[in-house]
């Protein structure tokens, strides 16, 4: 038996792909300030950013004792996106939380 087109008929030729790369990743960070309360970070944290509560109070005592904390580490859109969310919801508020962005 020969190697014909009518055995290969329905057969895909393929090349190989150079292997996608992932996408970087942001840790959105939260600034601890004088003004914003410990209760509206926790809120922030499990509003925004889905962490239960035991664990959206361990990020905000971070924010408070260290300056600064981790919010979650995301895709570069996905942070953006929360860092506005956070800002907006810190506008309405009254508080000047500040929420950056760091390659991970």
């Amino acid at each position: 038996m020969g190697n014909s087109a009518e055995q290969n008929e329905g057969w895909v030729v393929t090349t190989p792909r150079d292997r996608v790369a992932e996408p970087p990743m942001y840790k959105v960070l939260l600034h601890n300030d004088d003004y914003t309360s410990m209760d509206f970070v926790v809120m922030i944290l499990e509003v925004v950013f889905h962490k239960d509560r035991g664990e959206a109070a361990r990020i905000m005592m971070n924010v408070h004792r260290q300056g600064v904390g981790v919010a979650g580490i995301f895709t570069r859109d996905v942070a953006e996106t929360k860092a506005a969310v956070v800002h907006e919801l810190a506008l309405r508020s009254e508080f000047p939380l500040k929420c950056t962005l760091e390659k991970a």
